[in-house]
């Protein structure tokens, strides 16, 4: 049995107390923004020059002084829900893309990976709490002490209104805040369930030993597979890409998905070589490293290909309220939209791309890091864009999103650790742990 470190709980907590300090000390500082400076960052961002807009809202309704100026305010307010919003949203993905591997290991009889069962199965601990989160968010947005998600605004399909949006009204059977929280709790409580189940059964597999009970484990991960298939690109829809409701891209939902994909395969790296290094899972080796590398590696090519197929496909065809979401992203976000590449794919192609390499402890361990990072500066650049819109550049951007990101790693290490010290490392019942044990990688 693993035995959760009082250093490592310490660090821990100490990361929860350390995000909480900067979110609160970003927030007031936030909220301390007056109308006045409000008018003077607006009118900052209109004299550089760059006039895309980030979001869609932004080109409906009135267009004189005061109506930008509302929408600037309502921009800069939104700092503080935005950066736990992108965060809350990549961790909870990151959790279920874990049991997503997990589930495909059994569904395809794979013997490489049971040695590591316990560690997708402690990482789906997390699920239930950023589940709860995101219900959280979604309330405050629902009853409008948030605006994240410019379509919840009633009068935008009211055709009585100024502000009234025709292709808003169209869409209101979908986007209507009802169905939006039913559909939040059905992902949260779907998935909290089933990795419940999942854990429960395999649970049972060790107790047993019957193939009767592997067959049903097997059962519940092609459950788990259909899923996730859908409701990954469901809130995908729901939680990114609803936050600018007149864009929409085909290629999102895997974009989205495979990026806590591959994030999720480096957490795995680093909790297993963690056990390892402490001497409680002596059975994971080289060869088990290895073979997470490769998924490393091929994860991170799959999410290069996602997105530029979805910026290519785009840019070509150049319709103007299609590209606009590119433009914005170019003259606003310049500094952290292209150079994301290199943390996502560039770093990953070079170092992963050697099979000796990725038998390397230290550096499969720092490209996991860096991979995780640098998918977090994806999700920032998939909410931040469409919610605080030009207004970024600030000490309260910064201060609120390392506050978000160290309460939320904090949160899961505390969580996921304390999982796994509640579970068995070694899945004695399953019945290909000994391919697991002796395998070897043969090139």
């Amino acid at each position: 049995m693993y035995q959760f470190s009082s250093k490592l709980k310490l660090v821990s907590i100490a990361l929860l107390v350390a995000g909480l300090v900067l979110f609160a000390v970003g927030y007031f500082m936030n909220h301390s923004i007056d109308d006045v400076k409000v008018e003077h960052m607006m009118e900052a961002v209109h004299t550089a020059g760059h006039t895309s807009a980030l979001n869609s809202s932004e080109l409906v309704g009135p267009q004189d002084h005061e109506a930008h100026l509302e929408h600037a305010k309502m921009q800069i307010h939104n700092q503080p829900l935005a950066a736990i919003h992108l965060v809350a949203v990549f961790f909870f993905g990151l959790s279920c893309a874990a049991m997503f591997f997990y589930s495909i290991q059994h569904v395809s009889h794979a013997g490489w990976s049971i040695i590591i069962t316990r560690v997708m199965e402690a990482i789906s601990g997390y699920i239930p709490y950023g589940g709860a989160i995101l219900i959280i968010l979604m309330i405050l947005n629902a009853t409008h002490n948030g605006h994240l998600f410019h379509w919840m605004d009633p009068a935008l399909t009211d055709p009585n209104s100024d502000h009234f949006d025709v292709i808003l009204f169209e869409k209101k059977k979908f986007l209507n805040i009802p169905f939006y929280a039913f559909r939040t709790i059905f992902y949260v409580v779907g998935a909290s369930f089933l990795t419940w189940k999942l854990r429960r059964q395999s649970k049972l597999v060790d107790q047993t030993k019957s193939l009767r009970d592997y067959q049903i484990l097997y059962r519940w991960a092609v459950g788990y597979l259909v899923f996730f298939g859908f409701c990954s690109a469901a809130w995908a829809w729901d939680w990114l890409m609803s936050i600018d409701p007149h864009w929409y891209s085909t290629m999102y939902i895997w974009y989205s998905m495979v990026s806590c994909l591959t994030s999720g395969v480096a957490a795995i790296i680093l909790i297993s070589v963690y056990l390892k290094k402490k001497g409680f899972l002596p059975q994971f080796n080289d060869n088990h490293l290895h073979d997470l590398g490769v998924f490393l590696f091929a994860t991170s090519m799959l999410w290069t290909y996602t997105w530029f197929a979805q910026f290519m496909l785009y840019w070509y065809a150049n319709v103007p309220e299609e590209v606009n979401y590119f433009m914005a992203r170019f003259e606003h976000y310049y500094w952290v939209y292209l150079p994301m590449l290199i943390p996502n794919f560039f770093l990953p192609l070079l170092v992963l791309v050697s099979s000796s390499i990725k038998r390397n402890y230290k550096v499969v361990c720092t490209i996991a890091v860096i991979v995780i990072l640098g998918h977090i500066l994806d999700y920032f650049n998939m909410v931040m864009p469409g919610t605080v819109g030009a207004y970024w550049k600030t000490p309260e951007v910064l201060i609120l999103t390392i506050g978000s990101v160290l309460f939320f790693i904090g949160l899961f290490t505390f969580i996921v650790m304390t999982t796994l010290s509640k579970l068995k490392l070694i899945p004695t019942g399953n019945p290909y742990l000994k391919e697991s044990e002796i395998y070897e990688y043969p090139f």
